[in-house]
């Protein structure tokens, strides 16, 4: 491959939809896969974030079934530890009731994370291993088999969760408002007015002015992930190509991979921290009703 095409290649999806012609299957390069428009699913994507949701579970009942009021083990004082921390955000962040934001904030972190957290793995080990299976299996071009393994860096799983947390804040948002509070939040401010007259007027800027911001919300939750993770996965493939230039380029890009890895830790811890607490300022926001309500 090319520089190019290795690029391409490692950013392009596994993806399954129906062709032009009416037959479906995988994808075989990045403008067959355009072609099977918005109905496409991208397997990888939904692999590993089932994959690592399940993990999530996986060790946290491991952990609920095993725990002891005793010394704890270090995976139970790990699962302790990442509980009390989201328990003491959420106390802090979360002014209203209701026993489902704290384990969603749990679940949303400690997901967020596990699939950021992919992006540690060497960039050509999987999809190199895909490559293998596919060719020795079924007979595929290796180039033609694709494997993205970091899913916040397909901007349809952070829209995903996105909207999830959306659709979540709009109904506690009417639950705890009504119909004519929520309209009241969309119609009455910034500008107010007593003048009925010129609060007539009023009542377009702000709803102009609200619905804007309140479209803002799942839109900054879930570029800002995908921008961050998409930007760090590119960096490890950039220094993945100076492995193929000479050894000593190697070795500099060497070096450059584990101080970007270190550095890249802090950034997926990071940005799974600020999906989790901006989703609780929005369901906060979501429960708190004015005084005049």
């Amino acid at each position: 491959m090319t520089s190019s095409e290795y690029i391409k290649h490692h950013l392009t999806n596994w993806t399954y939809g129906k062709f032009p012609d009416g037959h479906w299957g995988f994808a075989h390069d990045a403008a067959q896969a355009k072609t099977m428009g918005f109905m496409a699913i991208h397997v990888d994507t939904m692999f590993w974030s089932l994959l690592t949701g399940i993990f999530f579970l996986w060790i946290f009942r491991k952990v609920a079934k095993s725990a002891t009021s005793g010394v704890p083990g270090g995976l139970q004082n790990f699962v302790e530890t990442m509980v009390e921390f989201v328990d003491t955000n959420v106390r802090g962040s979360f002014t209203g009731k209701n026993d489902m934001v704290a384990p969603m904030a749990l679940t949303l972190f400690a997901w967020v994370f596990l699939m950021n957290f992919m992006d540690l793995i060497p960039v050509d080990f999987l999809p190199s291993a895909a490559g293998w299976i596919g060719h020795t299996f079924f007979g595929a071009e290796p180039h033609h088999v694709f494997l993205k393994v970091v899913p916040s860096t397909d901007p349809n799983a952070t829209f995903g969760m996105s909207l999830s947390v959306f659709l979540l804040m709009m109904f506690y948002s009417v639950k705890m408002k009504g119909i004519g509070g929520f309209m009241g939040e969309l119609t009455l401010h910034p500008f107010s007015s007593k003048n009925p007259i010129l609060q007539a007027v009023f009542i377009p800027i702000n709803f102009v002015l609200e619905f804007v911001s309140l479209l803002a919300k799942p839109l900054s939750l879930s570029l800002r992930l995908y921008g961050n993770m998409y930007a760090g996965e590119m960096i490890f493939i950039l220094i993945a190509l100076m492995y193929g230039a000479s050894w000593v380029t190697g070795a500099f890009g060497g070096a450059m991979q584990l101080g970007w890895a270190i550095f890249h830790i802090l950034i997926i811890t990071l940005q799974a921290f600020i999906f989790m607490t901006l989703t609780i300022v929005y369901m906060d926001m979501a429960h708190t009703v004015p005084e005049h309500h």
